[in-house]
């Protein structure tokens, strides 16, 4: 049971990855709330004991750690920005290990020197890798990290399993499932159509041109 005193801790986005950290969190004496365009079923909710929020500025009015687990795309790109920073919880904490981009690089480095946010950590930058002189690296109370999700045994394994069976379900004209399938005939389809929106997020990138190795 939760006391009166536990911190609130708030994901934006509940699939896959989203869904999983709450269930570790649940264990831990904090009350859990979410964020998605999808609703979790009831009986979800009532074993985890969450709050469904329908906005971004609900669920961070009440949180003092935000975790982000979104997809990137047109929707969600820079939705961290100057204006929802100001209806943070002051003091509040952000954790973003989804993608750089769901948050305005110079609007995160003024929030955490005003005080309006007390620490950011992730391992998600925009651009990758980071030029030298990305303001994320010498920002205060940051924890940053290179992105390193991709790069254990068991996450190649995955990949490598799910790539595989995507090859073998394309020659041999077999249907892809649903949650390996992002665009189909030049449409979001399956997961895909579930989690993104259509355009473009990537504009900016080049500037990763700048980076050097030291």
């Amino acid at each position: 049971m939760e006391s009166d005193t536990a911190m609130t801790v708030g994901t934006v986005a509940a699939g896959r990855i989203g869904l999983r950290v709450l269930r570790l969190l649940h264990a831990f004496d904090v009350k859990l709330h979410y964020m998605d365009r999808h609703r979790l079923p009831t009986a979800v909710e009532k074993e985890l004991n969450l709050t469904y929020h329908s906005t971004l500025e609900s669920l961070t009015k009440v949180c003092d750690v935000v975790t982000l687990n979104c997809t990137l795309h047109p929707e969600t790109e820079h939705m961290v920005n100057e204006k929802p920073l100001k209806n943070f919880k002051r003091g509040a904490y952000i954790i973003n290990t989804a993608r750089g981009k769901l948050c305005d690089r110079d609007a995160i480095v003024a929030a955490l020197k005003s005080g309006q946010l007390a620490g950011y950590a992730g391992d998600v930058w925009f651009p990758q890798p980071a030029p030298a002189d990305h303001p994320w690296r010498t920002m205060p109370h940051h924890g940053m990290t290179p992105h390193i999700s991709c790069t254990s045994l068991t996450a190649q394994t995955r990949y490598a399993a799910g790539t595989h069976e995507i090859l073998e379900c394309y020659f041999e004209g077999r249907p892809i499932r649903d949650e390996y399938l992002i665009v189909q005939g030049g449409k979001l389809a399956g997961v895909g159509a579930h989690s993104y929106s259509d355009g473009n997020a990537t504009k900016g990138s080049e500037e990763a041109a700048k980076f050097k190795v030291a």
